[in-house]
């Protein structure tokens, strides 16, 4: 079982004249001994999510942050690209002397909400700052997806770069709203930046996933483990029955999988900032102990804790 540690980073204590509310989708990136950097994203005065980072020291269970925050660490997209009314990064990764950041690039539209993207910026300084790969993204919708893909979570082996990633299959009006339905979806590359997807579907809708977000997924014991988000595509925003809650599943391969939503082994709390909602989350180990940064309610208004095993 998870033990809660409770809220780590609390937007109202960072609120400036460019973070206003949110911090979404944290992930973690290892430094040296026991520092780390966490990314996010955060909204300004007008609703656009740009990234920042806040450095912190991860030791015996507990988070305590060391620094400020810092950001954005990159401006949006140039008119009409995809990603010029926000960025959020979903998965960071080392790569020799440089750092991957995979993001998500979003784009309002006017027959539904919005359309999302994945894009790529590197960083050959440790992380401090990034520039863009392509003003283009590296994944969008396709013959194949035809409505949007986003929140990948990439792994490097040595051998080739993995990708999971979501996968929207469908729009429907519910309550004479748009509402999106997507899975997890994989795919391969050989150099993290031109990917091959064969339409392999990791983890697909079941009575409890409706709609799966993005994943967070490390290997132990030669075995895949997935932890992420499941809601319902209806009253998620309202009801916390139907909102975002934490799932688990395990795999051989990395891409034929096993819900396992028994052994998730953390809930919604009785009370508080993640009794409605908790999502985003991302996993890593640090000297023998687990531990979860996510959000919570309201898909991370007041901002992200943690959690440790």
């Amino acid at each position: 079982m998870w033990k809660k540690k409770g809220l780590l980073f609390e937007v109202k204590n960072h609120t400036n004249d460019k973070i206003k509310s949110h911090a979404s989708i944290p992930f973690a990136l290892h430094l040296a001994d026991d520092l780390f950097r966490i990314y996010f994203s955060s909204r300004n005065v007008h609703g656009k999510s740009l990234p920042y980072y806040i450095d912190c020291k991860v030791n015996n269970g507990n988070i305590e942050l060391t620094g400020k925050v810092i950001g954005p660490i990159l401006e949006l997209g140039k008119l009409g690209s995809f990603d010029d009314s926000g960025i959020m990064p979903s998965c960071l990764v080392r790569k020799n002397d440089k750092i991957f950041m995979y993001y998500i690039g979003w784009n309002p539209q006017v027959t539904v909400s919005y359309r999302l993207s994945i894009g790529l910026a590197v960083s050959n300084d440790n992380g401090i700052t990034f520039s863009r790969y392509s003003e283009g993204p590296i994944c969008d919708r396709s013959m194949e997806e035809p409505y949007f893909n986003t929140a990948p979570y990439v792994l490097w082996d040595d051998k080739n770069w993995k990708m999971w990633y979501i996968s929207c299959t469908e729009w429907k009006m519910i309550d004479d709203y748009p509402e999106p339905s997507y899975h997890i979806k994989y795919a391969e590359s050989e150099d993290g930046i031109v990917w091959k997807r064969e339409g392999i579907v990791c983890l697909d809708y079941d009575e409890a996933a409706k709609a799966l977000g993005r994943p967070c997924v490390y290997q132990k014991n030669n075995i895949f483990k997935m932890f992420f988000s499941y809601r319902n595509t209806e009253k998620y925003r309202t009801s916390k029955n139907a909102g975002y809650k934490i799932g688990y599943a395990e795999s051989a391969d990395g891409k034929s999988w096993n819900k396992l939503y028994e052994h998730t082994g953390i809930f919604l709390s009785e009370c508080g900032w993640d009794s409605e909602m908790m999502e985003y989350c991302h996993v890593f180990e640090h000297k023998g102990i687990e531990y979860m940064i996510y959000n919570g309610n309201d898909f991370g208004k007041e901002g992200f804790g943690y959690a440790v095993r």
